[in-house]
């Protein structure tokens, strides 16, 4: 069994940007140490709760502070951004840290509409719809940019030759994100290793996956289906304990999902007293039942029937716990002892 990690650098209320990413710096190197496969982070843009805005600058960092595990983005969002500029910079990433760069791309914004304008150049949303439909063209440009050959474009005065990085003595690994029929359809054409975004919903993912797997065309790097998929956790001493750590992360998606403003991750003692409506209050019960939480016994259980029931060898967490008031703020105890706890059962 593998086990990987991905990451948003949340934001609680007690904590500034520079504390959550000192947390994620830690979480990192704890992934590093006990024998994780990746350490994946995000790009969302303009969310209070969220710190993860620009993976690659976020993973040059990490790099620079761990020594083994695969860092990679979950992901980048390709229509925010032109292919050449992406391929560019995971190619340097690569170069930085051979063999160790995946590059796992997806196509939603990452954000709400006024700063999905503002990030794209202040495009108009028939423009940005064209970006979302030449989505598959921009992933077979990013692949192409990045190989040793580079792309040629012709010109009237001959071919101009585009590459990535002058000299490339590997690649990052790429890979196809998404939570929908669509994505699966599209990784199994272009012959790319998928990952289902099983923790988002939980909805679709034994279809998606098995639509990937029997459409699947081999491809020179991928010659035979590869994916795995992620999920929520938290995990404590006590069952009690891992909820209330988790309560503050599926309050914030619960309100973020009934149109209502969001703020930072709350601290456990403030979600402890927070007032939710009937619907939100469904979307937490929901959260709880679809997440590995609980024990380290029960939770590696969890993850074991996980992967068996979707037939995957590896499953990447995504370690929501929160905290409790009068933590060191520049700390994440409850997701780095997730990651220890089930290290410790699973490993």
């Amino acid at each position: 069994m593998r086990l990987s990690v991905l990451d948003l650098v949340p934001v609680r209320t007690d904590q500034s940007t520079g504390d959550a990413l000192a947390a994620t710096v830690s979480l990192a190197q704890t992934a590093d140490r006990l024998g994780f496969t990746r350490f994946w982070v995000a790009e969302h843009h303009n969310m209070p709760a969220v710190g993860a805005t620009s993976p690659p600058v976020l993973l040059a960092y990490l790099a620079a502070q761990t020594s083994r595990v695969r860092l990679g983005s979950g992901g980048v969002m390709l229509p925010n951004h032109a292919p050449l500029a992406v391929a560019e910079q995971f190619a340097l990433l690569e170069a930085a840290a051979p063999g160790r760069i995946d590059l796992g791309i997806g196509r939603a914004p990452g954000s709400d509409p006024v700063t999905s304008y503002a990030l794209r150049g202040a495009r108009s949303a028939a423009e940005q719809d064209r970006d979302i439909e030449t989505f598959p063209e921009y992933l077979d440009d990013v692949a192409a940019l990045m190989s040793a050959s580079g792309v040629l474009v012709p010109l009237r005065l001959g071919d101009y030759r585009l590459k990535a990085t002058p000299a490339a003595a590997s690649e990052p690994r790429l890979w196809l994100l998404g939570s929908s029929m669509y994505s699966a359809h599209l990784a199994a054409a272009k012959g790319l290793p998928y990952v289902f975004a099983h923790h988002f919903s939980g909805n679709g993912t034994e279809e998606a996956l098995e639509v990937y797997r029997t459409r699947f065309v081999p491809s020179t790097l991928t010659p035979e289906p590869v994916t795995f998929l992620t999920v929520n956790a938290a995990v404590a001493e006590t069952r009690d304990e891992a909820t209330a750590l988790m309560l503050p992360n599926l309050q914030m998606m619960a309100r973020l999902r009934t149109g209502q403003p969001l703020g930072p991750v709350p601290l456990v003692e403030e979600a402890q007293v927070a007032e939710l409506t009937a619907a939100q209050q469904q979307i937490v019960d929901s959260g709880l039942q679809r997440a590995v939480l609980g024990t380290p016994v029960q939770a590696a259980e969890q993850v074991r029937t996980l992967a068996e029931r979707f037939g995957v060898d590896e499953v990447m967490v995504n370690p929501v716990a929160s905290a409790r008031r009068g933590t060191d703020p520049a700390t994440a105890l409850g997701r780095v002892a997730t990651l220890e706890l089930l290290a410790k059962e699973l490993f």
